[in-house]
């Protein structure tokens, strides 16, 4: 999809907990300065005013009207039907509100919402990982491409999104990609998201330090501390890093044998992949104990570190051969290496989200 010579404007929105930041897009680029309305507010009523306004303000700036409304927003929700659930961060939002009939109502245009770690991976498939690696591979002389890519963002929560062929897959419930409710691979009674997030990052310190958790620093600071870089308990930012990788590959290997393609990682703690990337690849290239004492992959294909030079290089160059085509003089070139790469965002989470946003809506709309 090719977004820079699309001359329509999309209104966008990151809800976050505690910022609404409205912007619009056009060309794939943010073309107005962002409006910044907080998040919490007295009642719904008001939440629901204060978007409505936020949508207003950046409307007013543009030169011509939008063709459409296209944000991420916090799940639990029915995203083709624009209706929000049961919020953690936004209590006020209890029952299902009609949030995308809202606006369709008052702006006159299609609105679209989606959870964020879909619409990431989605701004990543399109301009992001996965045509990069595409374009590495094909300057490398290396026959094979990718069409899929399974997205993981860390931060607040463990969320995700699958992309499959430049088509943002979506459920029937709207619960697709949703890891966080797998099972903890260290904490086996817990669901994995208490400790692939900055709560776990800091309750695993916190352990691992003993200290109290309210004298733990920030995620940030941890891995600064796992990284020699500042003074700390350096053993025990490396320990808590370590099981979070470990129960972030393990979650990562069960979703990827379904999707079988690329893996894009975000989010805020996605910054710390020095500290625990190549243990969560290590993780998914797990092997398994069989009963008559053997040895068995974890997964049919093998997984790479993309942000390794030397595991980058291996990936790219595979193990392209020529083989003859029977009762022919035909050859033919393949890899038959089967892999797949781990990489971080190459856009941002927050831009990949918004590119998101923007080519969902696009691409709805020529469908329509």
């Amino acid at each position: 999809m090719n977004l820079k010579d699309d001359k329509r404007i999309v209104l966008t929105l990151d809800a976050g907990g505690t910022n609404f930041v409205f912007s619009a897009i056009q060309g794939g680029d943010e073309i107005v300065e962002p409006i910044i309305l907080p998040a919490q507010a007295a009642n719904l009523i008001d939440i629901l005013e204060r978007i409505i306004k936020g949508f207003e303000e950046v409307k007013a700036k543009l030169s011509e009207y939008p063709v459409a409304i296209s944000f991420a927003f916090p799940g639990p929700a029915e995203y083709e039907l624009g209706i929000i659930g049961n919020l953690v961060n936004l209590p006020d939002f209890r029952g299902g509100v009609a949030l995308g009939p809202m606006l369709e109502e008052k702006f006159g245009i299609p609105v679209y919402i989606n959870n964020d770690g879909d619409l990431f991976t989605y701004g990543e498939a399109i301009n992001g990982l996965l045509p990069e690696i595409n374009a590495k591979l094909t300057d490398s002389g290396n026959p094979k491409r990718y069409h899929n890519l399974l997205g993981s963002t860390f931060g607040t929560g463990f969320g995700g999104g699958i992309v499959t062929h430049g088509e943002l897959f979506t459920g029937d419930n709207s619960a697709q990609g949703e890891i966080n409710r797998s099972r903890s691979k260290v904490h086996p009674f817990y669901s994995v998201e208490e400790t692939v997030s900055i709560r776990g990052i800091r309750k695993a310190y916190s352990r691992e330090a003993k200290i109290d958790e309210v004298m733990v620093p920030t995620p940030q600071s941890i891995f600064e501390i796992g990284m020699g870089k500042v003074e700390g308990d350096r053993q025990a930012a490396i320990k808590t890093f370590k099981k979070f990788a470990m129960a972030a590959g393990d979650v990562l290997a069960n979703a990827i044998t379904l999707v079988d393609g690329l893996i894009v990682l975000g989010g805020g703690l996605s910054g710390a992949h020095p500290l625990f990337l190549q243990q969560l690849v290590n993780e998914m290239n797990h092997k398994f104990e069989t009963p008559r004492g053997g040895n068995l992959s974890r997964l049919e294909i093998r997984v790479f570190n993309l942000e390794n030079e030397k595991d980058l290089k291996r990936f790219l160059h595979g193990s392209t051969k020529e083989i003859q085509v029977p009762f022919s003089n035909k050859r033919i070139t393949y890899d038959p290496l089967k892999r797949i790469g781990v990489g971080v965002s190459r856009l941002g989470t927050s831009k990949a989200t918004s590119i998101g946003a923007y080519a969902f809506a696009l691409n709805k709309l020529d469908k329509s």
